[in-house]
């Protein structure tokens, strides 16, 4: 199995960096929008409607966003638990550690495409 992670290893890193990325820009201004603005009152009325972000997430564009929203931070935590656990146990542990931490990213993943489809 160490193999196998070992070979797939530049795609774990090419998902890690676009969760990067995607947590570091975009869900902080997704946060600050719904967790700060709108319950201040800063957010004109019906910005955030029903209707609306429903209008977004049935568009196909809005779709790759929402999805790419959800399941790439979840590659991101996978990565970062993967080498958190390497860091307390060593690599005699990763073996075990990182199969299991990148097939529930994976089903994770599935699990949001299947749920961003059905919009």
């Amino acid at each position: 199995m160490k193999a196998l992670i070992e070979r797939i290893e530049p795609l774990i890193w090419v998902l890690f960096g676009a969760g990067f990325m995607v947590g570091s820009l975009l869900l902080p201004a997704w946060v600050f929008t719904f967790g700060i603005a709108q319950p201040l009152g800063w957010v004109p009325d019906g910005a955030l409607a029903f209707e609306r972000a429903h209008a977004l997430a049935a568009n196909p564009l809005g779709k790759l966003l929402l999805l790419a929203l959800i399941a790439l931070p979840i590659w991101n935590a996978a990565n970062h638990l993967r080498h958190f656990s390497i860091d307390l146990g060593g690599y005699e542990r990763d073996g075990a550690v990182a199969p299991l931490l990148y097939a529930g990213a994976l089903v994770l993943s599935v699990v949001a495409i299947v749920a961003v489809i059905g919009l």
